[in-house]
Order: structure tokens, then C-alpha cells, then sequence
């Protein structure tokens, strides 16, 4: 039997998924969107954080150009959409999604790593949106994720130039949270998702739902959403356990 073109590695409480068309970058394909959706759609009961990984020296190379359909407007405007669906289910899902990246993280790549929550580079990497060297437009995201990341102002050049940036720059812009030495990108992420892993699971997915969305919103709105999750979280039975810990100076014990 051939690689599965998504490798699903689970111990304990954390998932590894490892992108795996090693010959193609790991460039996205329809069956490797297919294949993450599923695993986000019905995740493995127990799993609490998510790595995302890619193989031989690459993260995500963005679409598979080679494998591209030409449609009309109706198909390609489902297509990003069909993109949208699956984005929003790594984002809001309620997994911890954490990226190890290496080597290319470009276009879709880019878009994908975008809506992890945790982002680690290492010096490998290259973040790249050529959409506008190939006469197209971002089409799974990025115009919402990356741009709230970089600004419009600085998309805007990154897209008509075709410009790169490395693990670095990407950790000055925050399109990364962590530049680490080479080879460290895994090893740092299962050290963070362990970490992770051991916060309550109300505060941490109502750390998902909210922050994002009171980015939307209006001062007033976010503030009283603030408010609802704080007595959401506060009232719960996870922060009794987490004030006797603190109080009895030992480590807490979630649910």
C-alpha cells in the first residue's frame, strides 16, 4: 500500500497530521483538503491539540497548479468557497491547531498556516503569495487571515511583487509566532501542544470561538462578549480547580 497522502499520528491528547505528497512540495490538492476536512470534521475523540506538518523539507508549496481545472465563474467561486468551509473548520473547530513549518509556505500554504493558532517557522522557511506573478487572486483566505496579519497596505505589496519573506521577517510581521533553529519546528510543537493540552478545554476553546471574533466587532460588543465569556469560563468547574492549585502550589488536574 502506497503513503496515506495525510499521515494521522495520535498520542494521548495531541494528533500529528503530516501533509505527504513529498514529490509535489506538498502542494494542495483536492484528495489533501478532502483528507484534512475529514480528520476536522470528525476528529479522533480524545485529541485536544492538532500539529500540522508537512514532509521532505516543505510545509505547503499552495495549490497544485499542475492538477489545476479551469472553471467558470460559477465553479471557481465554489471552489475558494469549498476552501472557505474547511479554513473555518481548522480556525473554529475547537482543536488548538499548531503549524511546524519548514521550507515553502506559499500561497495556499500561506492561507492554511493562517488559520492554525499557534505558528512555528524554522529557518527553511519561505512565505510567499505569487498570486499575482500567475495572473490569479488569492482564493482560500488569505485576503481575510493573512491580510488582518500583515495589513492591507502590506499584502497589497506582498501580492504585485511576488516578494518572500523568511522565518525571521515572518516572526517580525507575525505571520510566524516562533523562529526556531533548524529541525526544531516538530519538537517545539509537540512541547507546546503538550502544554496546551493540559489547559482547561472551556478556556481553551472559548479562546478560539471569541478572540477572532471580537476583532469583528464593535468596542462595546467585544467588551461585553469579554464579559459573557469570562462568566462562562470563571463560573466553570475547571477554574475552581485551577484557583485550589494555585492556592495549594501544585499543578492542576483539568477535566
Amino acid at each position: 500500500m502506497s503513503d496515506p497522502i495525510l499521515k494521522v499520528e495520535i498520542d494521548g491528547a495531541v494528533a500529528t497530521l503530516t501533509m505527504n505528497r513529498p514529490d509535489k512540495r506538498n502542494a494542495m490538492c483536492d484528495a489533501l483538503l478532502e483528507a484534512i476536512d475529514a480528520f476536522f470534521s470528525k476528529p479522533p475523540e480524545g485529541v485536544r491539540v492538532v500539529i500540522l506538518t508537512g514532509t521532505a523539507g516543505h510545509f505547503c508549496s499552495g495549490l497544485d497548479l499542475s492538477e489545476h481545472q479551469q472553471r467558470d465563474a460559477e465553479g471557481t467561486m465554489r471552489h475558494s468557497r469549498g476552501w472557505h468551509q474547511v479554513m473555518e473548520r481548522i480556525q473554529f473547530g475547537g482543536l488548538v491547531v499548531v503549524s511546524a513549518m519548514f521550507g515553502a509556505v506559499i500561497g495556499g500554504g500561506l492561507e492554511l498556516a493562517s488559520a492554525t493558532h499557534v505558528r512555528i517557522a524554522e529557518p527553511s522557511t519561505i512565505f510567499q503569495l505569487p498570486e499575482g506573478r500567475r495572473g490569479i487572486f488569492v482564493g482560500g483566505g488569505a485576503s481575510v487571515r493573512v491580510g488582518r496579519i500583515l495589513g492591507a497596505d502590506r499584502m497589497t505589496e506582498m501580492m504585485l511583487t511576488g516578494r518572500k519573506y523568511g522565518a525571521e521577517e515572518g516572526l517580525m510581521l507575525g505571520l510566524t509566532h516562533y523562529a526556531v533553529a533548524e529541525g526544531e519546528a516538530l519538537p517545539k510543537a509537540r512541547d507546546l501542544a503538550r502544554k496546551i493540552a493540559d489547559n482547561a478545554p472551556l478556556s481553551n476553546y472559548v479562546m478560539i470561538q471569541a478572540l477572532a471574533r471580537v476583532e469583528d466587532m464593535s468596542k462595546q460588543d467585544g467588551l461585553f462578549t469579554e464579559s459573557l465569556c469570562a462568566a462562562l469560563t470563571q463560573t466553570s468547574s475547571d477554574a475552581i480547580e485551577g484557583l485550589a492549585a494555585f492556592l495549594e502550589k501544585r499543578d492542576a488536574k483539568f477535566r
